[in-house]
């Protein structure tokens, strides 16, 4: 059984904030099952964009693991925005979480999906 969404989110945050990011809640989802989608911003106004893996990837169904939107890892933020804005369009239950670290890190772990 997968995490709830709001305790995966807090979690994630948490995680963040000891490694010494700030995150907020950009858009909350449904608590539940909302599908999460991470944003993370560099000083340098780029910004990386991190959604659910498909499903069909290996331990997906049970565990939450996660791939880059964009291929060259950074683009400017208002290309990562445009991405966010369509993908809320498209599902209403979805959590965007963005996360403002100087290094770019993601603190996503072996739950990112290569």
């Amino acid at each position: 059984m997968r995490l709830k969404s709001e305790i995966w989110v807090k979690a994630y945050l948490r995680r963040c904030q000891i490694n010494g990011a700030t995150g907020v809640v950009v858009r909350h989802g449904d608590d539940d099952a909302g599908a999460i989608f991470i944003k993370i911003v560099r000083p340098d106004q780029t910004a990386a964009v991190f959604s659910p893996a498909p499903a069909g990837f290996d331990e997906a169904d049970v565990d939450r693991r996660w791939v880059t939107r964009f291929k060259q890892g950074f683009v400017p933020e208002p290309d990562a925005e445009a991405l966010l804005k369509r993908e809320a369009e498209f599902d209403s239950d979805l959590w965007i979480v963005e996360i403002e670290d100087r290094e770019g890190r993601h603190f996503l772990g072996d739950e990112l999906m290569n």
